[in-house]
């Protein structure tokens, strides 16, 4: 008789799935995400998302603020990124040198081109689906499902970034009120993180109700903490790549990606963790379970 069809021996997994997820559950939160994250190889996975992210949304978010700019001659790229990592003078003066001006983009800015940089993230967002399948301990989605889920996050992820920039850095206001305006921009990276497992995760709407949880890893982490890690740490990152010129300053961007990318596998082990200690335990259980009952 297969073991599979024994009534005994599947009664037998199960129990043994429930003592696993209660000693999971009596971890610490901080022990929980660590072992999460060193079962599906974290850093390994940050890595690889960090190249990807370098290749495919820093040239998007150049050519995006060129775009918004008008291709103008007294633009420079370099604002968006000084912006975004709190950059002072005189490291925004060598940041909007090393990317030059807005109008020298303008030929870039055509279907074909916008499009070669989109194409690239395809692989970045099947990477994060792999990712989320593997944090979530979820069987992996078909290779179509796959690329449409990972498509569609991506460009999810695109709106994001415009809707958050526009409102936490839309105009120039006193610091109460840029405060009030970085806790808005909050909002769509937390309705952004809640729906990804939904969306990259095999039967992610179960358990729905607890997702906001995975939401909230997103904003801790991808809306707060890496925001404001760089820019505490980058500012000094760069000064020790700047006297290597566009060489250092590529560098420096490169490590800021990989603490991004990091913090996205972070992201999806936290979020993973949360689910699994507040979701009833059989929702938890059935969907692990579906999962060997797939791979067998």
């Amino acid at each position: 008789m297969n073991a599979h069809s024994d009534p005994l021996a599947v009664r037998r997994r199960l129990e043994d799935r429930y003592r696993r997820l209660a000693e999971m559950r009596q971890l610490r939160l901080v022990a929980a995400v660590i072992a999460r994250f060193t079962e599906i190889d974290g850093g390994t996975l940050g890595a690889v998302v960090s190249v990807q992210l370098f290749t495919t949304v820093i040239p998007l978010m150049i050519l995006g603020f060129s775009y918004l700019t008008g291709f103008a001659d007294n633009a420079s790229p370099g604002t968006a990124v000084s912006r975004q990592l709190g950059l002072v003078s005189p490291m925004t003066e060598h940041v909007r040198a090393v990317f030059g001006r807005a109008s020298g983009l303008r030929s870039s800015w055509t279907f074909l081109g916008v499009a070669g940089f989109l194409v690239w993230g395809i692989p970045m967002s099947m990477t994060i689906a792999g990712i989320f399948a593997k944090a979530w301990r979820r069987e992996q989605l078909d290779w179509v499902a796959k690329l449409g889920r990972g498509v569609l996050w991506f460009a999810l992820y695109l709106v994001m970034m415009i809707v958050r920039e526009r409102i936490a850095f839309g105009g120039h206001h006193h610091m109460g009120l840029r405060t009030l305006r970085f806790v808005a921009s909050l909002v769509p990276v937390w309705i952004f993180w809640t729906a990804t497992p939904a969306l990259l995760v095999r039967d992610g709407f179960r358990g729905r109700r607890y997702l906001v949880l995975a939401g909230l890893a997103g904003v801790v982490i991808d809306g707060t903490v890496v925001p404001l890690a760089a820019r505490m740490f980058f500012p000094r990152l760069l000064e020790g790549w700047d006297e290597f010129g566009p060489i250092g300053i590529a560098m420096a961007l490169l490590t800021w990606c990989g603490v991004i990318g990091t913090g996205w596998v972070v992201t999806a082990c936290v979020g993973a963790v949360l689910w699994e200690r507040n979701a009833p335990a059989q929702t938890v259980i059935e969907s692990e379970t579906a999962e060997e009952a797939a791979a067998s």
